[in-house]
């Protein structure tokens, strides 16, 4: 099953690459070149976050904590960089900050076959929203928040991801309705979770919070999706689905 995983990870890379070298074709190059850069940091984080789970959960949960303390030193240095403005705004951010890692640690480790179908589905949704809001993108999502983002986007990534929910539904034994189900949470949490961090980062008036990954805005750039799913999956793990 495992190898099945991976062989449909691979097939989803290869059809988001090719989509992205005809549409890098229309960008300039600065353009192209950031997101070539983007697309290959996103197929290492995928493939490491895959292999450490499927075979060695213990990196998988020091993945974890690395993502959680180095997310924590970036909402700090954004508060730091400020000069320490918006100070209630910045506490009520932590605590918030603070209750989802704490439920995003608890998810690594939980149930194998959970953490592979969340992040599955995370990373397809991720992907496949980024395609169509590119291709078919019109209307804005969060105009303010996620300029980028469009209603379009999220309608692809959305479908694209419960067509895969019901391909991998054998990962933890559900049926298809149950797995549509999850699949429908993960994508609103992950949009959450992405909002969020844009949301905090434009109180800041700023475009990344750091350049640590390449291609991307930061370390909660990347994984904000993961750590507001990761939460959400641990409450449903505690409510015993």
């Amino acid at each position: 099953m495992i190898l099945t995983l991976y062989i449909i990870i691979l097939v989803y890379f290869l059809a988001g690459g090719i989509t992205f070298y005809f549409i890098s074709k229309r960008k300039t190059k600065e353009e192209a070149h950031h997101n070539r850069v983007k697309f290959i940091s996103y197929f290492i984080i995928i493939n490491a976050l895959f292999f450490s789970i499927a075979f060695q959960p213990v990196v998988f949960k020091i993945f974890g904590w690395i993502i959680v303390v180095t997310g924590f030193y970036e909402l700090v240095h954004l508060f730091v960089r400020s000069g320490y403005k918006k100070k209630l705004f910045f506490l009520v951010s932590v605590f918030i900050y603070v209750l989802f890692a704490s439920g995003f640690l608890v998810f690594t480790g939980i149930a194998k076959d959970k953490i592979l179908f969340t992040v599955i589905i995370l990373s397809v949704f991720d992907s496949f929203s980024q395609i169509a809001g590119q291709l078919l993108g019109k209307h804005k999502l969060a105009p303010v928040t996620s300029p980028h983002k469009t209603w379009e986007g999220a309608a692809g990534g959305l479908t694209v991801s419960l067509i895969t929910a019901v391909l991998i539904k054998e990962v933890t034994g559900m049926g298809a309705g149950p797995a549509l189900l999850l699949a429908a949470g993960i994508v609103l949490w992950a949009l959450l979770g992405d909002l969020a961090a844009s949301s905090y980062k434009r109180h800041y008036q700023v475009k990344d919070y750091s350049r640590l990954i390449p291609g991307h805005g930061g370390v909660l750039d990347r994984f904000d999706s993961l750590i507001a799913c990761g939460a959400w999956m641990s409450l449903l793990f505690f409510l015993g689905f």
